[in-house]
């Protein structure tokens, strides 16, 4: 039923038409046998930092360690409150509980599926020490509000830009706005490793130093340890992988806003709602989300067709069984719990074809119409 192997991200076509140069640099590092540490971790940092106009990239082991060791490096632990939404990934809650800090959970804006701004200023309390708003999809959270809120408490930020490596907000690519900012490198990624791996950057040469030890066992010098520390080196294949995909993401970042736009014009004038892209806000698609009033029948008949479809994210994080002691009861965020109700996403990568994109489109009216 689905003729077109259509695939929800298309990795494997993406790396044949790359293979010369992922080859030659993974080949590098197994000659130099420097697989971690390895000089490539500190050409990808440069290339990264530069790329996003930062003083500082830092390379670690996943996104959600890149959000735990931002927030040890704030030294967020017992007793402190972390401003976040309920609409995002696990790993923005996760990393807040281990370190035995609360989330408190505000409401999204129904547009862009991101934290509401206001609904942070009526959050910030004596125990908030940071604010997390989530780049969801792909697109900027408002971030001037959010940065006057945390300027006029003097609260930092830490932006999870997991999804969102080149993003743009105000014309600023996303991560250097806030006091620090995380990011994922997981495979589906628009930047994809070939495992995981992640980063943070900052701007502050004191919260750097402070990462690169956390990152690296609490320590400067080998067997000296200065603060508690953690293990989250990036690997040197990763970074040798990262570095040359680097080169080639604003051309895939244009290959996605080109399918967005294609998307866009084969549901214009349906009873669809498309992805917003806010005027100060440049998207990158890492998905193409739908809202759909009958999202459950659609996503039953793609399954039906084998084509590829998700949720991000069915069940908001304060309705987690894990997460349960936050509190909030149900429907105590109706933005978010609407929005849990009604996305779905749809294939988008670099390699999809706009006879496939037709192929969607045409399955996901026919859904909506029968």
């Amino acid at each position: 039923m689905n003729p077109m192997n259509i695939q929800m991200v298309d990795l494997t076509s993406q790396y044949r038409k790359i293979k010369p140069e992922i080859d030659e640099a993974l080949h590098r590092v197994l000659d130099s046998g420097m697989f971690i540490l390895g000089k490539e971790v500190g050409e990808f940092e440069a290339a990264a930092a530069q790329y996003l106009g930062t003083r500082h990239a830092i390379g670690c082991a996943s996104g959600t360690d890149a959000l735990q060791v931002a927030m040890m490096a704030l030294e967020i632990g017992p007793g402190d409150e972390v401003i976040t939404t309920p609409f995002t990934f696990v790993a923005t809650t996760e990393t807040i509980v281990l370190l035995g800090a609360k989330p408190i959970y505000v409401d999204i804006d129904p547009q862009t599926y991101n934290i509401d701004p206001a609904a942070i200023a009526a959050a910030v309390t004596s125990k908030t020490k940071a604010i997390l708003p989530v780049h969801l999809y792909g697109h900027a959270a408002d971030m001037d509000p959010i940065m006057e809120i945390a300027r006029k408490h003097g609260i930092p930020v830490i932006e999870d830009a997991a999804q969102a490596m080149g993003a743009e907000y105000r014309g600023r690519k996303l991560g250097g706005i806030g006091a620090m900012g995380c990011i994922s490198f997981f495979p589906s990624k628009n930047l994809g490793a070939f495992g995981d791996a992640g980063m943070v950057v900052t701007n502050d040469d004191v919260l750097a130093a402070m990462l690169r030890m956390i990152i690296n066992h609490g320590s400067r010098k080998r067997y000296y340890h200065e603060i508690i520390g953690v293990n989250s080196r990036m690997d040197t294949l990763q970074a040798a992988i990262l570095n040359v995909k680097l080169k080639h993401l604003e051309q895939w970042h244009e290959a996605r806003r080109a399918a967005a736009r294609f998307y866009n014009t084969l549901f214009k004038g349906k009873p669809v709602t498309t992805p917003y892209e806010a005027p100060y806000a440049r998207h990158i698609f890492h998905q193409y989300t739908l809202r759909l009033p009958d999202r459950d029948k659609v996503a039953a008949a793609l399954a039906q067709k084998k084509i590829p479809h998700a949720i991000y994210y069915p069940v908001p994080l304060h309705l987690q069984q894990a997460y349960a002691a936050s509190g909030k009861p149900a429907g105590a965020f109706p933005r978010t719990d609407r929005a849990t109700a009604e996305v779905l996403s749809l294939p988008m990568h670099t390699e999809l074809t706009e006879e496939q994109q037709r192929f969607i489109a045409q399955a996901v009216l026919e859904a909506i119409g029968s």
